[in-house]
């Protein structure tokens, strides 16, 4: 079964048009990021930015491929092979039962987290994201399976804004590492616009270019299509790799449908290597910890009531449950500046450059990567020291402070109630 995206035949519910439409008068006349606006209820997801860091591995197979493929022109075709399949649930509009999608995320809050883990024939791979800042907004993540010996760490930071269309351009950058080749791959965001903002039915697509570019020598570029109005498919795709001193003699052009099939070509025979199918990669459930044993600052316990009043289709619950955390946090941050301090990050830090990605980044100016780099206000990286901090912590049984006023997940809280974890 196909899951491209699909806008055709379905309208806006009758009860929710004048919003819809009020919005969208809204949006089109606002300056500035769109993030900031606050969405009609009935257009939430009942999931966080900050879960969205999950989709660079839920096909764990893929994601330690690389590993295994000593041909360095291989192992970058398998690095792509890998980040397309990233792709499908992260932007189609419907899921894996066809059931339409709400298109709107949750806006995590400073310092909000999201734990997780696959356990299946690639071992362990396990995920940690925390939203490292909220004006602007940016998600840092880490992904990592320690038996083959492969990590990808990074951080998107999106700005939305309208032009025609709702678009989303996302600053940020991830780096896939493979211990074995002691190789580092950069990877760039491709951008997104919304479609069927006029009927409701909203669907995400990707347009311009985006880029991986590994240490080996080997760089792939990818080209995003829509479906315009009289011709091509939807989410198509076009990538090339070559070697960074023949650009103009690409070794495999992939092409095809990212949500769906695609067929990759060895140019120089013009042989089709394979046809692949996204749907036929098994993807394993991810594990996160029961809400009771989450810390209150991880997504899921922290949004808890907010998605029990999505998924029951309560729009004034769920106004009343989002607005406490949002004026809590707003509270806290006053509070902050107030008394002259900063609410910790607890797995990641801050720093002023990224020598890996820097170093990968030079020698394509003139090229989205190389702006990116020049132009990123904040870098994050992942913190090791704090997470094996963190971790010693867990084993001898020394938590944060768990207090009554964490019904909502953040309610109240006070930053010394996650110092103790991330002090130095």
């Amino acid at each position: 079964m196909s899951f491209t995206n699909n806008c055709e035949n379905e309208k806006l519910p009758q009860q929710h048009r004048s919003a819809w439409f009020s919005f969208i008068k809204s949006i089109a006349t606002f300056k500035g990021d769109l993030s900031s606006i606050t969405a009609p209820p009935f257009l939430l997801s009942p999931q966080s930015i900050t879960e969205y860091s999950a989709y660079w591995a839920e096909h764990p197979t893929l994601f330690v491929a690389p590993a295994h493929e000593d041909d360095p022109q291989k192992r970058a075709l398998s690095v792509l092979k890998w980040f397309l399949s990233t792709l499908k649930q992260q932007h189609n509009n419907k899921d894996e039962n066809g059931k339409k999608k709400k298109m709107k995320p949750l806006n995590p809050f400073l310092g909000e987290l999201f734990l997780g883990k696959w356990v299946d024939e690639a071992g362990t791979t396990e995920l940690v994201s925390e939203q490292v800042s909220h004006h602007p907004p940016a998600t840092a993540f880490n992904l990592w399976n320690d038996e083959h010996g492969v990590r990808l760490q990074g951080h998107i930071a999106p700005k939305v804004y309208f032009s025609g269309t709702v678009n989303i351009d996302r600053k940020g950058y991830g780096v896939l590492h493979i211990d074995k080749y002691d190789e580092d791959h950069l990877v760039t965001m491709p951008k997104v616009h919304v479609e069927g903002l006029m009927t409701g039915s909203l669907c995400p697509e990707l347009s311009g270019t985006s880029y991986i570019r590994s240490s080996s020598g080997y760089t792939t570029k990818i080209e995003y299509s829509s479906k315009g109005w009289l011709s091509g498919k939807q989410n198509s795709f076009t990538a090339t790799i070559f070697h960074d001193d023949k650009e103009n003699e690409p070794i495999y052009v992939a092409e095809g449908v990212w949500s769906d099939k695609y067929t990759i070509k060895e140019c120089k025979t013009q042989k089709v290597l394979e046809t692949f199918d996204i749907s036929t990669i098994p993807r394993p459930p991810l594990q996160v910890a029961p809400l009771e044993h989450q810390h209150p600052l991880e997504s899921r316990r922290a949004w808890k009531h907010v998605v029990e009043a999505i998924n029951k289709g309560d729009i004034f619950a769920v106004g009343h449950h989002k607005s406490k955390i949002e004026n809590e946090q707003r509270a806290l941050r006053k509070l902050e500046k107030g008394e002259e301090r900063e609410f910790p990050r607890r797995y990641f830090t801050r720093v002023k450059e990224d020598p890996v990605a820097e170093k990968l980044s030079e020698g394509l100016k003139g090229t989205s990567m190389k702006g990116e780099m020049d132009a990123h206000h904040m870098v994050w990286l992942w913190d090791e020291t704090k997470y094996q901090r963190i971790q010693e912590n867990l084993r001898n049984g020394v938590k944060s402070p768990t207090h009554a006023r964490f019904d909502s997940g953040v309610s109240g809280m006070r930053i010394t109630d996650t110092q103790e974890d991330v002090k130095a």
